[in-house]
């Protein structure tokens, strides 16, 4: 049986090896830990999908592959395996020139455009999502040198030769080498990282990000809350699973001049980790009482630590909640989740002043931040979807808890 990368999430392309649990040859069950693997979207340990022997690895740790590719195969318990030398060992997906150890710059070519047999060649040195990249940073993908297997164009390559040539401008006019002082510490992006870092980037050039932010009184909730032993955080996603039945242009994406309506209502949970940031989904909120969606929240978020998330946890999300209040921040701009159109930044739930009639007194607030794509979403309709959000927590029925 193929064993593929698997994809977790569906705005993921690829997915990074991060290490090989069992080894070529190494009797496996089903479900059992196969390998561990980095995305934008989860750092995750991907079970085997039968029982039987490794017969075969495909794609070796560090390497990043796109969804669907065969990494690996296993055969039946009774197999006898035979390693193959690394050096006959090659991916399905690899194809085109031999492999080098680093990127170079070829000659610079004559101003003629490529032939069809190069653009053939690049195309099949390349993955779709690479020749995107490169066409983002305005590179010559015929100019890089491939460290994949078979002469492989990969995404790091690509970034890579990005980097290489930059440069800072002295006062003469002329360019610097970017410099490093002698107590600076470098190190190497992890996988999560990166991706991190280029689906934020991906975000903020595809939305027209705007921010509305609105102050709750969490006074009144308290008490219900210490009654139902639930988090703000689920009473939070309560309010805006309703408040998206009510506006569903924020339960919506975009797909060219197309605009999506989601049937279903999922919401994403910022998890924070060591690493970085994962976002697993409560699905069909909307449909879920409290309790139900406390024990959600506080399942996934504990899954989510300890690297046992499914590709179905990270999948699917319509809209993300956001909380950097659990680290006393008083709010945030948080940027949206793609494909999405809106997410929801909760900041620090603290006793504050506030004036009432003529009175200053003590209240319980927090300041809820909306960031949404001001593409299909007007600041009137934002407003609107906040201020049921408001109502909602202000004045909880707790009959329906």
């Amino acid at each position: 049986m193929d064993v593929v990368m698997p994809q977790m999430g569906e705005s993921v392309a690829e997915g990074t090896i991060v290490r090989w649990i069992k080894k070529v040859g190494d009797k496996v069950d089903r479900d059992e830990p196969l390998f561990e693997i980095s995305t934008d979207k989860v750092d995750a340990e991907i079970p085997s999908p039968a029982a039987g022997v490794l017969s075969e690895i495909r794609a070796q740790e560090g390497e990043t592959v796109p969804v669907n590719s065969i990494v690996a195969v296993i055969g039946g318990a009774n197999d006898v395996v035979t390693p193959q030398p690394k050096a006959t060992q090659q991916s399905p997906i690899s194809v085109g020139a031999a492999t080098t150890s680093h990127n170079e710059v070829r000659p610079a070519s004559s101003s003629a455009p490529p032939s069809k047999a190069t653009e053939s060649i690049t195309r099949e040195r390349t993955s779709p999502l690479v020749r995107q990249l490169a066409q983002e940073h305005n590179i010559d993908i015929a100019q890089v040198r491939g460290t994949g297997i078979g002469g492989r164009v990969t995404k790091d390559d690509v970034l890579a030769f990005a980097a290489h040539g930059r440069r800072q401008e002295g006062q003469d006019g002329q360019d610097r080498p970017v410099t490093q002082l002698p107590e600076d510490r470098v190190e190497k992006m992890s996988v999560m990282r990166k991706k991190i870092a280029e689906h934020m980037v991906t975000s903020r050039r595809t939305s027209a990000h705007v921010h509305t932010v609105f102050e709750v009184d969490f006074s009144k909730l308290a008490a219900i809350r210490e009654r139902n032993k639930s988090s703000y955080l689920s009473f939070i996603i309560k309010a805006v699973a309703d408040a998206l039945k009510t506006h569903a242009i924020l339960n919506a994406s975009v797909d060219g001049d197309h605009v999506i309506y989601h049937k279903q209502i999922n919401i994403g949970v910022a998890v924070a980790l060591e690493t970085g940031l994962i976002v697993p989904v409560v699905k069909n909120a909307d449909q879920l009482d409290l309790p139900t969606i406390a024990r959600s929240v506080a399942d996934l978020a504990s899954r989510a630590r300890s690297k046992q998330l499914s590709a179905d946890d990270v999948a699917g999300g319509t809209f993300t909640v956001t909380n950097p209040g659990a680290f006393g921040a008083l709010l945030g701009t948080p940027i949206i989740n793609q494909p999405q159109v809106a997410i929801l930044g909760v900041g620090s739930i603290e006793k504050r002043p506030v004036v009432v009639g003529d009175n200053v007194v003590p209240r319980l607030t927090a300041v809820l931040t909306l960031g949404f794509d001001h593409r299909i979403i007007d600041g009137a309709v934002a407003d609107q979807f906040m201020a049921q959000i408001k109502r909602a927590l202000e004045n909880w029925d707790d009959s329906g808890a």
